[in-house]
């Protein structure tokens, strides 16, 4: 390559770095090699070249929103054992997998006993809604109860700024564990009727549906109004099966 067509690469090379094409800078000089060997026309060229960029933007617009999702890291359909749990309607949970019921401001109920899968498959939606470019986010029960606790006295306008009121699915994990307080069923219900038709829902709970009045303090009126919101548009998979976790024990005593 002479001189001048080399100064006149570096050029444009420096131009797509200013406009923040790092990728198509990185790329420019291989695909234009392949472009001049080919004998390609520009604007294949060109689509080759934009689509290097908008793939690698992706890629790291969908690292960064999982980091900051809390999604736990390695649950996702593609793994999940649907033979060890044929209970699970594999066809329900890729028509879940479209996140349509995201944009409809739904909620996901996953019940059934410890260790089916249930956590698993509310990641795994999660994960997809990312991928689709919805904002999600994760927490424990526990975990989302002590930061209620702590924003109880935020004003209203500060209030709606927080990461479980904002985002477009917020997963809530292990729900039913423990009896909540009056104090902590209060929130979990401000928190309920704030997203209601505002934002989608997942949660996992090891409690059946009418038993819900006494995981919320035993607050039969309150279960019944957070209820009445749940379920208005709502999916309810109940998981029936062996524990995941049992089965590796079994391997373990064999």
């Amino acid at each position: 390559m002479s001189t001048q067509p080399k100064l006149e690469l570096d050029r444009t090379v420096g131009m797509l770095n200013q406009l923040g094409l790092i990728n198509a800078a990185e790329q420019l000089p291989a695909l234009l090699s392949e472009s001049v060997k080919g004998n390609q026309p520009p604007h294949l060229f060109l689509d080759r070249l934009l689509s290097s960029e908008t793939e690698r933007r992706e890629e790291r617009r969908i690292k960064t929103s999982l980091k900051l999702s809390g999604l736990p890291t390695g649950q996702t359909l593609g793994n999940f054992d649907w033979s060890f749990q044929p209970g699970v309607e594999k066809r329900q949970i890729e028509t879940l997998a479209t996140c349509a019921w995201v944009k409809e401001h739904a909620t996901v109920i996953l019940a059934g006993p410890p260790g089916v899968g249930k956590t698993h498959l509310a990641v795994a939606l999660g994960v997809r809604a990312v991928e689709q470019g919805f904002s999600v986010a994760f927490y424990r029960l526990e975990d989302l109860l002590h930061s209620m606790k702590r924003d109880a006295d935020e004003p209203p306008r500060r209030l709606k700024g927080k990461k479980y009121l904002k985002v477009a699915l917020l997963v809530v994990d292990e729900v039913g564990f423990q009896t909540m307080t009056r104090q902590e069923a209060g929130l979990l219900f401000r928190m309920v009727s704030y997203r209601y038709q505002r934002g989608a829902t997942v949660i996992t709970t090891n409690k059946a549906i009418k038993d819900w009045p006494e995981v919320l303090a035993g607050d039969e009126v309150m279960a019944t109004a957070l209820l009445d919101r749940l379920l208005h548009k709502c999916h309810l998979l109940t998981i029936r099966g062996r524990s995941y976790r049992l089965k590796e024990l079994d391997k373990v005593i064999k």
